[in-house]
């Protein structure tokens, strides 16, 4: 028998879906490396605060693109707004990288980086439910299985970075004036090491899902093989 004429509807929101999963991946190592570098560099100083809004201005626009498939589904579209007010949040603070830049001596603009970094972690924190939701609504077990395991480590690993965060923070004041500036550097240097793996390692695996994620829905449903 011939195969059934697919739905025009969906293929549009699948379509949708698959630009806003492409945003995603390319968004979010540039939002990474976009904001960290008007942070500390000079010479991002002539383009201002462009660079950093276009960056995290592409994963809102992402997310709003997924937002056209499967609109009856609660969990998913709860989901996809926990993802879009960390998201707005990430492009309101933003601009105080590049305030930093010029006037690194405000502890005003420090404190809005702080709260940027947050909301960034929590941002791929809510990001991975997206992903988690999604990967319940397509028809591919194997994709089911990786999507729930990896990003249930995925939030272990960034539960884990706010825990360090807040014991690097609480740790200082606790430390006896005694000890040795040595041993304070080491200690440092295993928080620094620590909390780059679980901010980066998260990063990776999230971006390997968006990859896989993609492509089962071209191979799946758009029979790309």
């Amino acid at each position: 028998m011939p195969n059934p004429t697919p739905d025009p509807e969906l293929l549009r929101s699948l379509g949708k879906l698959t630009r806003g999963l492409s945003a995603l991946f390319w968004g979010l190592p540039a939002a990474l490396i976009v904001c960290a570098e008007t942070a500390r560099l000079a010479f991002i100083q002539p383009f201002e605060i462009v660079p950093a809004l276009a960056t995290n201005a592409l994963l809102l626009y992402a997310l709003w693109q997924m937002g056209s498939f499967q609109k009856q589904e609660r969990p998913w579209l709860n989901a996809l707004y926990n993802a879009k007010l960390f998201g707005l949040v990430n492009l309101g603070l933003c601009p105080f990288l590049f305030w930093f830049n010029r006037m690194p001596g405000q502890d005003y603009f420090r404190a809005a980086i702080f709260f940027l970094v947050i909301s960034a972690v929590l941002f791929l924190f809510s990001l991975n439910a997206v992903l988690k939701q999604l990967g319940a609504m397509l028809p591919d077990e194997t994709l089911r299985q990786d999507v729930n395991l990896y990003t249930a480590l995925n939030r272990w690993m960034l539960v884990s970075w706010l825990f360090l965060v807040a014991v690097a923070i609480v740790i200082p004041n606790l430390v006896p004036a005694g000890l040795g500036l040595e041993i304070q550097l080491q200690m440092g240097r295993v928080e620094l090491a620590a909390l780059l793996f679980l901010g980066l390692a998260p990063l990776s695996i999230t971006m390997a899902l968006i990859w896989k994620t993609k492509e089962v829905i071209f191979d799946s449903v758009f029979g790309a093989r």
